[in-house]
């Protein structure tokens, strides 16, 4: 396995079939046809004496070996193409890239059509929405299938860079005329109401409710689901109070039967954070794209 009888070029088209997971989508985003890309892979695999990837569906899944590979060969690969990044501005207006950004669902509602508008002079930027494990969000920035993720503040490795991107206010969400909408919301008619909590745990208080037991108060829920938008749902058609992110409630109520109001007593902000890996920050595609969605938040 001499490294003088091996392309180095080979390296960058394993890479991008690694992250891609397709030899189609690698021959998308390599510029070269699917067979040229068929038979890079052909001699990387007489190269290793290993086949690298094995189809399951869809999916081109690695070999151990290649995941082995991957996590030696992807630091030399990193300085290497941060090393020619410094020679190559990015010109947004001509050349091509796909953002692979790692979002949950309410934060896909809040996010997408602003950063899609303020896409539109670049038609030839695309945008791929991603819902990642909270615990593999960290592996897919490094292995440069994520190029940002954007979440509530979690803890990560040193590898990893973050910055607050927003911070959103929690609200109460609640039918026209329920009872609860028709004085202040007191803490008294908050906690006498019964309650939908969103979660993706299937156990545990959420935000809310160690908000509230700080204050020595505890609310019923009789509902417990995972997406908001079915939680704003039954708050719209039930007597339920929905606690939730403002943003998210301001576009449910330009759309529903329904009222947002100031939650009584002391609630969190929920803050949102902005992800990526420090290997890539000095790419300038991904520079320039950083600071766009900084000033989406800020206009």
């Amino acid at each position: 396995m001499a490294l003088n009888r091996l392309d180095l070029n080979l390296l960058h088209v394993f890479d991008t079939i690694y992250r891609e997971g397709s030899l189609t989508r690698a021959a998308k985003a390599l510029h070269l046809t699917q067979p040229a890309v068929s038979h890079s892979l052909a001699r990387l695999r007489d190269h290793f004496d290993d086949p690298l990837f094995t189809r399951q569906g869809n999916q081109m899944v690695p070999t151990p070996l290649a995941r082995r590979f991957l996590e030696s060969m992807r630091p030399g690969l990193n300085q290497v193409q941060s090393a020619v990044n410094q020679f190559h501005a990015f010109d947004p207006a001509s050349q091509r890239k796909t953002y692979a950004l790692g979002l949950r669902d309410v934060l896909e509602s809040t996010f997408l059509p602003s950063l899609i508008n303020r896409l539109e002079p670049y038609p030839d930027m695309e945008i791929s929405s991603q819902r990642v494990a909270r615990r593999e969000m960290e592996t897919q920035l490094a292995a440069g299938k994520l190029d940002f993720a954007i979440d509530v503040l979690l803890p990560v490795s040193n590898q990893t860079s973050h910055e607050l991107l927003r911070q959103d206010r929690l609200v109460v969400l609640a039918r026209k005329n329920h009872p609860a909408t028709q004085k202040e919301l007191t803490m008294e008619s908050y906690l006498e109401a019964k309650h939908v909590l969103v979660s993706s745990r299937s156990e545990g208080p959420g935000l809310e409710d160690f908000a509230l037991s700080r204050q020595g108060a505890q609310r019923d829920i009789r509902l417990r689901c995972q997406h908001y938008y079915a939680a704003c749902r039954v708050a719209e058609t039930s007597d339920l109070l929905l606690t939730m992110p403002e943003t998210y409630a301001k576009i449910i109520a330009e759309r529903a039967e329904v009222e947002v109001m100031i939650p009584p007593g002391e609630m969190p902000s929920i803050d949102v954070h902005l992800y990526w890996h420090k290997a890539y920050e000095r790419e300038p595609a991904l520079v320039w794209f950083r600071e766009l969605l900084r000033d989406l938040q800020e206009s």
